[in-house]
């Protein structure tokens, strides 16, 4: 208790008006920061005793270190979320003051219909989270331009705001609204000028089983399956990743129905010239099997060159070697047939010199 005895009354007065106050829950009131404690941050609001941030409440982000966002010396907003405990401590928020001031923040980029990162946190049942501005909000899966599968945390995404209600928490977002709204002008554009042969600058939007959809400028161009490498590829996700940035040419263009087909491999130097050079009918050839299907196994005899061993010539190797073949197998071959310009090639598991030399001897003898 204060003793008036000690001061004078003009003292005494100014004394209880430094500790009168009359905060309550839900005030909004300023403080210092003091000290950090086990508990939370001390805060001086100028009441009698000190009020507490509990650690829960300090900060948006629970990574951050609670120093760096409430340093200790300044002076932040704090609201009262529950009044004077036996001890006479208020304890406080600083979280619930940010979020705040996010909501109206979110209020005004939906006001303005402004476009805004989002960080996607997990991915859900019909759509995906995201975080903006340390608040949580939903992406339908109608509303992503792209498959919730291609999609992982941590991805930013580009979204517009549909519906926001921060007293029933609700923030709905929208990423295809972002690009719909400029696609029909951005398709007249690139339709005017786009041509076959042309090198574009593209992202990866999305990946099927057939290929991948690249945007070039505002619309979507197919890079199918057969245009990613001239090495065998199973699925475009093999080299392919969603936000990829890559060079592709233009290989066809249908003014008509909007499409534009592209091509990674055209940009590579064709194989088949190389291995023209290098490959002879006649001549042994160790290869890797890549794929295998009911009509015999293809082996890759060149980088990025595929030639077919018969089914009757896998069933030969299988049978003298006691084995079966798979995927990845190492197995020395002789090719038996080169059409560089139709890019095929057929081989055999037989050493054509040694018939040839076998058939050259018996001709040898009967005459």
């Amino acid at each position: 208790m204060l003793s008036k005895e000690k001061f004078s009354d003009s003292e005494f007065e100014s004394l209880l008006d430094k500790y009168d106050y009359n905060f309550k829950k839900g005030d909004l009131v300023k403080g210092i920061v003091w000290s950090y404690d086990s508990e939370g941050v001390i805060i001086d609001i100028g009441s009698k005793t000190a009020a507490i941030v509990p650690v829960r409440e300090a900060r948006l982000d629970s990574t951050e270190p609670i120093e760096k966002v409430l340093e200790k010396g300044k002076e932040y907003e704090f609201l009262i979320i529950k009044e004077e405990d036996e001890d006479g401590r208020f304890v406080l928020s600083r979280k619930k003051v940010d979020l705040a001031y996010s909501w109206k923040e979110l209020e005004k980029i939906k006001e303005a219909d402004e476009v805004i990162l989002g960080t996607v946190v997990s991915c859900v049942k019909g759509g995906v989270l995201v975080e903006i501005l340390g608040i949580r909000g939903f992406v339908p899966s109608s509303h992503l331009r792209c498959k919730e599968s291609d999609i992982k945390v941590d991805d930013k995404l580009e979204l517009k705001i549909l519906t926001l209600d921060c007293q029933q928490n609700n923030f709905i977002l929208s990423n295809k609204k972002v690009f719909a709204e400029n696609a029909e002008d951005a398709k007249k554009t690139i339709f005017s000028q786009v041509e076959v042969g042309q090198v574009l600058k593209g992202d990866v939007v999305r990946i099927a089983d057939f290929g991948a959809f690249i945007d070039i400028g505002g619309v979507d161009g197919l890079l199918p399956l057969s245009q990613m490498s001239w090495r065998w590829v199973d699925h475009p996700a093999d080299i392919l990743k969603v936000g990829d940035k890559i060079d592709v040419e233009v290989i066809g263009v249908d003014h008509d129905k909007h499409r534009v087909s592209l091509s990674l491999k055209s940009l590579e130097n064709d194989p088949w010239l190389e291995a023209e050079k290098q490959i002879a009918e006649g001549s042994p050839r160790e290869g890797i099997i890549t794929r295998i299907k009911h009509f015999g196994a293809f082996v890759e005899v060149f980088p990025g060159v595929e030639a077919l061993l018969p089914h009757g010539e896998m069933l030969e190797y299988q049978n003298i070697n006691n084995c079966i073949l798979k995927v990845g197998d190492k197995i020395k071959t002789t090719v038996l047939k080169f059409n560089p310009t139709d890019k095929r090639i057929a081989l055999s598991v037989k050493d054509l010199s040694e018939n040839k030399k076998s058939t050259s001897e018996k001709e040898k003898v009967s005459e």
